[in-house]
């Protein structure tokens, strides 16, 4: 049997049509009044620069606005903050997106938590993700809310499921974890010091894998008939997933067109979400 693909680029297209339904709706009943989404790019990253473009694009395509704030590489913590401040001060922005990585010299995490939990459409703040743990209305962390949507989408069975994260990072893996624990998996997160990490893979119904090196998991490491999600891009079309062990696989995300355009649909439908609710509709 041929593994299901789980194809995010035609789920995400789909969600946008929604999305631009509901944005029409939007401005009939408040005109004028079109979401905005802020994007925060810090420094001269050329892969940031790229991403930001993306979403910018995206937000226009369904309807809403964006707007890009460029600081320089130098910016301190407490320049971006000021920033942060002012967008969450400005009622015609609803969503404030902060691109990661920023400068070496800015204290991220702090930046992340200036943004107000109203406006946190990207699901970064420590605020947004202990609600969203506790199964509390909160805007997800918006690679693994798009996961879960693609999952969903394609009724791939989580109950009682054992879910395999690779990677912890505060912005994909930890709140993945949360997320799938929250639809009854049993969920073991791996990272750079785990031992024997294939056994633990090995293991997985449900893989995960965002841990940024190329081709990492290899095939010997699959246990067949598993789902396997692979969050990583690099240059060349190469995820964080061998390509060889999608064939042991029931169902698998590309690279690309599986979770990439699966986070910027999600940052997109919770601006919109963010929108609606400010504007009382």
């Amino acid at each position: 049997m041929n593994p299901l693909i789980l194809d995010g680029k035609v789920l995400a297209k789909n969600i946008e049509q929604t999305l631009a339904e509901r944005t029409s709706a939007l401005l009939r009943h408040a005109p004028g009044r079109t979401p905005i989404l802020a994007t925060i790019l810090v420094g001269n990253d050329p892969a940031s620069a790229t991403y930001v473009k993306m979403k910018g694009n995206a937000c226009r395509r369904i309807g809403m606005d964006s707007r890009s704030i460029e600081l320089s590489e130098q910016t301190t913590t407490e320049e971006l903050t000021s920033v942060i401040n002012e967008l969450n001060a400005d009622p015609n922005v609803h969503g404030i997106l902060l691109q990661h990585p920023v400068p070496h010299q800015i204290d991220e995490r702090y930046c992340f938590d200036a943004i107000a939990l109203e406006k946190d459409v990207d699901g970064v703040t420590c605020l947004g993700f202990g609600r969203m743990s506790m199964g509390s209305v909160a805007y997800g962390s918006a690679t693994p809310a798009g996961i879960m949507t693609l999952l969903k989408h394609y009724e791939i069975p989580m109950k009682g499921k054992h879910a395999v994260i690779l990677g912890r990072s505060p912005i994909l893996g930890k709140p993945m974890a949360a997320m799938v624990l929250n639809e009854d998996c049993t969920v073991t997160i791996c990272h750079s010091r785990t031992q024997d990490l294939p056994s633990h893979v090995k293991q997985a119904d449900i893989l995960i894998a965002a841990v940024g090196k190329p081709a990492f998991v290899q095939e010997s490491w699959i246990k067949p008939g598993s789902v396997i999600v692979d969050a990583g891009y690099h240059p060349g079309g190469i995820g964080d997933v061998d390509p060889k062990a999608f064939a042991l696989a029931s169902a698998y995300t590309p690279v690309p067109g599986g979770v990439g355009p699966m986070t910027i649909s999600t940052l997109m439908s919770q601006t919109l979400s963010a929108a609606e609710l400010a504007l009382g509709i």
